[in-house]
């Protein structure tokens, strides 16, 4: 899915960052999921917004695997380059901007994310829809660009994978436009009423 753009639906990015922080803080590997990349403005902006909140020791053990579907071989390019238009950084706010990102000499205009938020992200190519998860144990699993594109049947299946990805009391979030399934509802518990985010429950044997 390719629409996204940076800083783009901080509220729930800022309420997961503030719930995730105080729960990953001294683990020697932070893992995060970013399901659904697109060109890498989500992720990036995940990374600058921890940046902004961790101790540089927490910093440095984040790993945040981006991933997509990647049909034009483009996306994984781009998201390790970290190099973006004038356009595509209009809306990062300037003290941020200024910080985490350098100008390269090129006509027209491009930006540079610079090394150490670029180190703490990969990508690999995945399509969702093969329920075939790219790790397991992480901390954070980020959805918010992809699920409304699933039919509802694999929707429920593509966030049952999510769950097994999950550490123990690991967090999910998606997209404020996308309700849990009901049938779900034993696996998740919604912490905010307004935020589409949720901890992962053991479900009972």
């Amino acid at each position: 899915m390719a629409f996204t753009f940076f800083y783009r639906d901080m509220h729930t990015i800022d309420h997961t960052a503030r719930v995730l922080i105080p729960e990953v803080s001294g683990r020697s590997k932070i893992r995060v999921w970013d399901a659904g990349c697109a060109m890498g403005p989500e992720p990036y902006t995940l990374a600058m917004t921890l940046a902004e909140e961790m101790e540089r020791f927490s910093f440095d053990n984040l790993f945040i695997t981006a991933t997509d579907i990647d049909e034009q071989d483009v996306y994984g390019r781009t998201i390790h380059e970290g190099i973006y238009s004038a356009e595509e950084v209009k809306r990062i706010p300037i003290e941020l901007f200024s910080k985490y990102f350098e100008a390269l000499p090129t006509s027209p205009p491009t930006y540079k994310v610079i090394n150490p938020i670029r180190d703490r992200i990969e990508f690999k190519k995945h399509d969702l829809l093969t329920l075939q998860p790219v790790g397991s144990g992480f901390s954070l699993i980020l959805c918010k660009n992809v699920l409304l594109h699933f039919q509802p049947a694999e929707r429920i299946e593509v966030l049952k994978m999510f769950h097994k990805s999950l550490a123990p009391d690991g967090l999910l979030a998606t997209e404020n436009t996308q309700k849990l399934p009901t049938e779900l509802g034993h696996l998740f518990t919604q912490l905010m009423p307004d935020v589409q985010l949720f901890r992962r429950e053991e479900p009972a044997s």
